[in-house]
């Protein structure tokens, strides 16, 4: 849908949802950067009830999204926000995808710029505080909003089994029997589980926003869950050694600087994290392969389509070294299909 479509089609819905006749836009959606998987746009209203006076922003998800997907990041982000922590709060969602062709959110726009964007140094000190923080929440304002938001799946939806189960309905639907091994790995060394944290999922420098050397938002809550706080770390490590930096959209002096000093970011966010709260190193060791296997899998249905449909991510380098640290550490052979070309 073209942008002007865009802000045509959500002004429709708005005034029928909040009974807003005279709403307006302020000037066209504007597209932001950011989203892998989602289209996402800056906006203004006019004529808007107070809540949404302020600038916003509007995630449109993929057509091939689960429409469950926006309930539950609306109950999520919501209830971290409601307990202090910097979430963008979610005014307006739909699951239906006849408004704009697939299921959205409208969220506030929160200030700041992006955490590579804004400093150079102390990056992995700024995540772990945040993420810290964020584990120190309680989970059950955010399980107890999912068993009550019809449609998002309940509680059970953002347990680590879901997560799982997931990657097990992927890996057969796209036929990558060369992740099967890991995934029995998976089901026979879990550990027994610690105390349940909320999880971002996918936290990492892109998604935190900081002005005048403070945090003022966290963005980007599709992934979370409920889980041990050791799955999250091992998220944001393989992300910090793996990723490679020139994807991430850094100016480039920082991208040099951050290539040359990746396993040094990783372990100084590590030690960082480690001094407000306890890590336990076979649960870490544990779900860094757990948190690998979504990278993996997603690559590995990239790859099976042609090679001219592979992301940026997927078409670098990063699955293959995910694979050999799950291989390091699960002991299992894992095996990504090579991308298909047009003949």
């Amino acid at each position: 849908m073209a942008d002007a479509d865009v802000g045509r089609a959500l002004i429709d819905f708005l005034r029928a949802s909040l009974g807003a006749p005279g709403l307006e836009l302020a000037g066209p959606p504007t597209p932001l950067s950011g989203g892998f998987d989602t289209s996402i746009y800056a906006l203004r209203l006019r004529e808007a009830p107070t809540v949404f006076a302020g600038p916003l922003v509007l995630r449109v998800l993929a057509a091939h999204h689960d429409p469950s997907r926006a309930l539950r990041e609306r109950a999520v982000q919501n209830a971290v926000a409601d307990q202090g922590y910097p979430a963008p709060r979610v005014l307006a969602v739909t699951s239906d995808p006849r408004a704009l062709g697939a299921p959205f959110l409208v969220m506030d726009h929160l200030p700041g710029r992006v955490l590579v964007d804004a400093q150079r140094v102390g990056i992995g000190g700024v995540l772990a505080e945040a993420q810290a923080r964020l584990h120190a929440l309680s989970p059950e304002p955010l399980l107890a909003a999912l068993d009550t938001e019809p449609g998002a799946g309940g509680r059970a939806s953002v347990g680590f089994e879901a997560y799982v189960t997931s990657l097990q309905a992927r890996v057969a639907r796209a036929g990558l029997d060369g992740l099967k091994p890991t995934l029995r790995w998976l089901h026979e060394r879990r550990p027994p589980p610690g105390p349940p944290v909320i999880c971002h999922g996918d936290f990492h420098p892109r998604n935190l926003l900081v002005a005048d050397g403070r945090l003022t938002g966290v963005v980007d809550w599709p992934n979370a869950l409920v889980a041990d706080a050791e799955f999250d770390v091992a998220a944001t490590l393989n992300i910090l050694r793996f990723v490679p930096v020139d994807l991430m959209a850094m100016p480039r002096v920082v991208s040099l600087i951050v290539r040359m000093l990746q396993p040094v970011l990783a372990a100084r966010y590590l030690a960082a994290y480690r001094r407000r709260r306890a890590l336990d190193p076979q649960r870490l060791a544990y779900y860094e392969v757990a948190s690998a296997m979504r990278a993996l899998v997603q690559s590995g249905e990239a790859r099976q389509r042609l090679a001219q449909a592979l992301g940026a991510l997927d078409a670098s380098s990063y699955a293959e070294r995910l694979a050999a640290r799950v291989e390091r550490l699960a002991g299992v052979t894992v095996t990504l299909p090579t991308a298909r070309r047009q003949p």
